[in-house]
């Protein structure tokens, strides 16, 4: 019985995470791939949040809140004899998809808010064609993740009217410099993105025209994302190929050398003399380093 129900329980998550759980558990490297089971979401929470906040929830999202009130999947990977959690995969469950910007930091009457220091840094974004959010009463701004604390990726309504309950939403991320960037139209894109980037460090700068850290990117070049373009994180023309466990670093360096051997010892006359030059002046160098 215990079998038949873990059976169903794998079964539900990969579909639910369209076979990235499998992927990971493939990938060289990674020690564990943890998924939180949570109940779906009652169907008077939804609509008790949607009155609360004038808004009705995009039907792509109110599906999933009622087969899932949430997602939580992480992945860890041995590094420097530990493990150590690399990728997280995050969507808020309905009562934690609060909205931002509704009260000030400070309580002194002439404090500045969200929205004036947003103001401050909007003309660099004039080249971009879309609308940005702002922090006022024409937008609704809810967080769907908190990205490691990296920024927010937000759930946006625009052109609020009173009285007007909105329908119509879109997925923006907010940099931890209060820049807008636009991710997606609906949920179900997002979503996409989310898996197919393996939740990885950073991974919504990699869809902005700033990109991801340095330390980022090279794990983003060791744990290549399932549909990966090379330009969102590189500008030059080089081809990430990801063929190394880093648990089996040094363990076939012999084996390597033994077949470099071989192979030189195949070469044609000229070739071969050019080998063995390059082979004992590695030798002599060896040779005074032990001198030493």
């Amino acid at each position: 019985m215990e079998d038949g129900k873990t059976e169903n329980m794998k079964d539900l998550v990969d579909r639910l995470t369209l076979g990235v759980t499998r992927i990971l558990e493939s990938r060289p490297g990674v020690t564990e791939v943890r998924y939180v089971e949570k109940e779906p979401a009652e169907r008077h929470t939804i609509i008790s949040w949607e009155q609360k906040n004038c808004c009705l929830l995009p039907e792509d999202l109110r599906n999933f809140y009622q087969m899932t009130d949430g997602f939580l999947m992480t992945w860890s990977i041995k590094f420097d004899g530990n493990n150590m959690q690399l990728g997280t995969m995050v969507i808020n469950s309905i009562s934690t998809l609060c909205r931002l910007g509704t009260t000030s930091v400070y309580s002194l009457p002439n404090a500045p808010t969200l929205d004036d220091l947003e103001n401050d840094t909007d003309d660099e974004g004039k080249e971009e064609s879309l609308e940005k959010p702002h922090f006022n009463s024409k937008y609704r701004i809810f967080e769907l993740d908190c990205c490691n604390g990296n920024g927010k990726v937000c759930l946006v309504y625009k052109n609020i009217q009173s009285g007007v309950v909105s329908s119509h939403a879109e997925i923006w991320f907010l940099d931890r410099a209060l820049y807008w960037h636009f991710l997606s139209d609906t949920f179900t894109a997002y979503y996409r993105l989310m898996l197919v980037h393996l939740g990885l460090p950073q991974w919504q700068y990699a869809l902005t025209k700033y990109g991801v850290s340095p330390q980022a990117k090279q794990w983003f070049n060791m744990y290549k994302p399932v549909a990966y373009s090379a330009s969102l994180v590189a500008e030059d023309d080089i081809t990430f190929i990801n063929k190394l466990d880093p648990s089996q670093v040094f363990k076939n360096r012999i084996k390597l050398q033994n077949a470099k051997k071989k192979a030189s010892a195949q070469l044609p006359g000229p070739q071969k003399s050019q080998t063995s030059l390059v082979t004992s002046k590695n030798t002599s160098q060896i040779g005074s380093t032990t001198k030493k």
